[in-house]
């Protein structure tokens, strides 16, 4: 099947069992400085989970654009991906296992609503326990996979392996069904004892393909589902959000139990056909036709560098698509890395001259019937890999010039961190020429260099999931304020374009062509400041979409809504200051924002200001504004 095909008939079958179709979020999370891209299905939808009634009801399914960053490395083998879609559908305190399992294994098996898998080839594990916490083997997920598999005439065994350590060891063992403990338990902080009190969690099930392909020793001693050989392929986890961690430490039943199910639909897609190569989907064959052509190779022949080009570009696509532009920092680094990237392997491909715009339109063509924003943003997407290529190639040409001025003493760390030359490349040229080259203390340097960067990363952009600290949750209010303030100075056209939330400070990036006046400055803060003392309150609305936009609330660029959606107004909603699509949270009054609390948990005054104004990109603008 092609992936819109596998995406269609997944959205149905779900629909068809009473869930909401929901759109996917935006690959940018709105107002969550803690994670740069959305990583998950689950995600977006976290204030739901932990109980915030959703507008659709309880029973919701979706496919979301995810981007994940952790392993661009690892890109080049059969199974990596930066960008991809997670199929999802989830109970909100609805159904549960026994319901869930059933679903999922009818999804996968069923030729006439599914996708028709071949049941001999499905494995399955579930969470093996933990008894320190007093939680022990998920029997009732065992119960039910046996049940399942005992209807299509397959004999299911448990096999207990433990750790993934203990898997190399013990093997498959005619097993059909694996139970693991760490690797089969999800929450936000990881296994049951890094939870902190309060924190909810369960066990999970997740579901594998075997492709058959022969154990690959240098993975391990025996093979088993969740080994790295590449005959098993994960295709999909139910997660059961069951328990909550007690402050004496022990765990208890959440009152609502929720399911949260999560499927790469490359994976899927890939399966329906018969390989494990995620990079076989329908999608990616335009874009490799123009690389085939261009290099003068078959992708079988320079298969990894095929791959991260199609994985780089197509990311570079949704991320431009999105908003996104390359840049020294955050998210427009990470799109910059990506692109720069792609060009090296284009160069290994042999292809010289600019090609990555017309990879990158052929992805664009490829989800214009799913994704039209990213066919929209067209013209953007060319224009930016264009620059951004010969912007890199003059880089290169700089690079290869500081490299001949270092003769036989060349520095790969300095080219890399002051050029930005590619340190594969040089050990290329010095390998051609005969020059010795340390590669191992470069590496070293490089792992230092890189241990820093992560560090600095996951302080900032740490968890994947929004800081609702009382700070952060003003500074999200004062945002609506700003937004609003800025239209009245500025004009109606302007609109967010992006935000950074934390608990020191607010960004907003908006469309706007001239540099503000201190004039428009001062009286942005005035309007804000006014209304803190106004002490209007923020009243949460759910209403359809067509009625909010009747409303003339204000949305976020690029993204899609569901029918029914949640608005915040600053002041009753017949009479607003400000009236927003917005998922929350929000303090109850603008008089909150007047003033902070210290660290000896007294509060003082506190007014708004804007520190600093300027321009983010092309006919856009920055504001970072504190509450002090």
């Amino acid at each position: 099947m092609t992936i819109a095909e596998v995406r269609k008939r997944y959205l149905d079958f779900f629909k068809k069992r009473g869930h909401a179709i929901i759109p996917s979020a935006p690959i940018v999370p709105e107002n969550d400085p803690t994670t740069l891209f959305t990583s998950s299905g689950m995600q977006p939808l976290v204030p739901y989970l932990l109980g915030q009634p959703h507008p659709l009801g309880t029973r919701l399914a979706d496919s979301q654009m995810a981007v994940r960053t952790g392993d661009i490395e690892e890109v080049g083998d059969n199974r990596h991906l930066t960008f991809f879609e997670m199929l999802g559908n989830w109970s909100l305190g609805d159904y549960f296992k026994q319901e869930q399992l059933p679903w999922i294994f009818e999804f996968l098996t069923d030729p006439q609503e599914g996708l028709g898998f071949d049941p001999q080839k499905i494995y399955v594990t579930v969470f093996d326990g933990d008894p320190e916490t007093g939680i022990g083997l998920d029997t009732e997920s065992v119960e039910i996979w046996q049940r399942l598999f005992k209807a299509k005439e397959i004999d299911a065994q448990l096999v207990r392996i433990g750790t993934e350590e203990e898997g190399y060891r013990k093997g498959m063992q005619n097993g059909r069904i694996f139970s693991y403990s760490a690797k089969n338990w999800w929450s936000r902080a990881g296994v049951p004892e890094k939870m902190p009190p309060g924190e909810p969690g369960g066990p999970d099930s997740e579901v594998f393909y075997d492709f058959g392909t022969p154990h690959d020793p240098k993975w391990g001693g025996e093979c088993h589902p969740n080994c790295d050989c590449g005959r098993f392929i994960e295709i999909g986890n139910s997660v059961f959000m069951q328990y909550i961690k007690n402050p004496d430490g022990t765990f208890g039943e959440l009152p609502n139990r929720n399911v949260d199910f999560g499927g790469g639909l490359e994976r899927l897609a890939a399966t329906t056909v018969g390989t494990s190569d995620l990079y076989a989907g329908d999608v990616f064959n335009m874009p490799r036709g123009v690389l085939e052509e261009r290099s003068g190779k078959k992708y079988e022949g320079a298969i990894r560098s095929f791959r991260i080009v199609l994985d780089h570009v197509r990311a570079a696509v949704f991320m431009i698509a999105s908003g996104i532009r390359p840049s020294n920092t955050e998210q427009g680094y990470v799109l910059r890395r990506l692109i720069r990237r792609a060009i090296r392997e284009t160069d290994r491909l042999g292809i010289k001259d600019a090609v990555l715009a017309e990879v990158g339109q052929g992805f664009a063509a490829a989800y214009a019937e799913q994704y039209p924003f990213v066919q929209e943003a067209g013209g953007i997407i060319r224009d930016e890999l264009e620059r951004e290529e010969a912007q890199f190639r003059k880089t290169l040409a700089n690079g290869l010039r500081e490299l001949e001025k270092m003769g036989k003493e060349i520095d790969a760390f300095m080219l890399f961190t002051t050029y930005g030359f590619p340190v594969e490349l040089t050990e290329e040229i010095v390998t051609e020429r005969g020059i010795a080259l340390d590669m191992a203390a470069v590496q070293a340097k490089m792992k230092d260099h890189q241990t820093l960067s992560r560090a600095g990363a996951a302080q900032k952009f740490a968890g994947g999931l929004a800081d609702h600290a009382e700070q952060t949750v003003k500074y999200h209010t004062a945002h609506h304020l700003l937004l609003k303030a800025l239209q009245i100075v500025l004009g109606p056209d302007v609109h967010q374009r992006g935000s950074n939330i934390t608990s020191e400070r607010l960004r907003i990036d908006f469309a706007y062509g001239a540099k503000m006046t201190p004039e428009q400055i001062q009286r942005v803060e005035e309007i804000v400041n006014a209304k803190i003392a106004e002490g209007l309150p923020i009243v949460r609305t759910e209403m359809p979409k067509a009625e909010a936009e009747k409303l003339g609330a204000e949305h976020e660029f690029g993204a899609a809504y569901p029918e029914q959606v949640s608005v915040y107004s600053v002041g009753p909603l017949d009479s607003a200051f400000s009236i927003e699509f917005c998922g929350g949270p929000h303090v109850e009054n603008t008089r909150e924002l007047a003033s902070i609390r210290e660290p000896d948990d007294s509060y003082r005054k506190a007014t708004f200001k804007i520190i600093k104004e300027e321009a983010s990109s092309a006919g856009v603008r920055r504001i970072k504004a504190v509450l002090a």
